[in-house]
């Protein structure tokens, strides 16, 4: 396990929010619910999460900015310093009582990621890395999956929502393709646990479009700290200003990455 100071800040901050959505998801029929958008749903519960996290964070280290889902940009007097913040990402499958959900924290340093957590409060499954320091799945080590060809692979995608009608056509392409490669398809609804899952090699690879820094940020971290590889769609380093990442071990990562690309 990671023992850094960073990171039993970020672990604290994470559990004491988790505390929090454990208890609201046990009553979530009970929730407030106020709509954003087609499809896209905010709780009561995913606010009450982001100012836990804003405030032990901000505590523990004053001064660094934050992207906040919720709360959107908050600038820091460290301008090197940026906390990637998704207090709840599946907030769908949070309101429908499914238990694929998790509180999201990277940091960013000086324009790179340097250390992510992922931790779902449901099944109290933490995900954590930091840069050089490799990445574990509660206190074991976690390793890519070694699977070298997309027939005998599991991955994962996201499917466009409702809001994004535009991209389906797109996808429905992207997605006829890898089931002519792919083993088997997967769909969590939570882009943090998708990563998460390749991280500790539940699942061999996965991609999507239409996402933000804080649906990923972490998730990146724990990937590239596993052993594995995370591109954007055109095989860059662009993930969080593009919106849309590619990820698995290196042959799975490079194989999928051709077969989206394609499409």
């Amino acid at each position: 396990m990671i023992r850094s100071a960073l990171m039993n800040v970020m672990t604290a901050a994470a559990i004491k929010a988790g505390r929090g959505l454990k208890r609201d998801f046990g009553e979530v029929e009970n929730l407030q619910v106020s709509v954003k958008g087609p499809g896209d749903f905010v709780t009561a519960a995913d606010k009450r999460a982001e100012k836990t996290i804003f405030e032990e964070l901000s505590k523990a280290r004053p001064g660094y900015g934050f992207i906040l889902e919720e709360g959107g940009v908050v600038e820091g007097s460290d301008k090197s310093h940026v906390w990637h913040i998704d207090p709840l990402d599946g907030t769908s499958n949070f309101l429908h009582g499914l238990p694929v959900f998790a509180v999201s924290i990277a940091l960013e340093r000086e324009g790179q990621l340097v250390a992510g957590l992922i931790y779902n409060p449901a099944t109290d499954e933490m995900f954590v890395a930091e840069k050089g320091q490799g990445a574990y799945f509660n206190n074991r080590r976690m390793r890519v999956a070694a699977r070298r060809t997309l027939a005998d692979s599991m991955v994962a995608c996201g499917i466009p929502p409702l809001a994004g009608v535009r991209t389906h056509e797109s996808f429905k392409r992207e997605l006829s393709a890898a089931m002519a490669k792919v083993g088997n398809i997967r769909r969590m609804g939570a882009a943090a646990i998708d990563l998460a899952m390749v991280a500790c090699g539940r699942f061999d690879g996965y991609w999507e479009r239409g996402i933000n820094s804080w649906d990923v940020a972490a998730g990146i971290v724990l990937v590239r700290e596993a052993g594995g590889f995370v591109t954007d769609l055109s095989g860059g380093s662009d993930m969080l200003g593009k919106g849309e990442i590619c990820a698995g071990n290196e042959a799975i990562q490079r194989l999928l990455l051709d077969v989206v690309r394609k499409a």
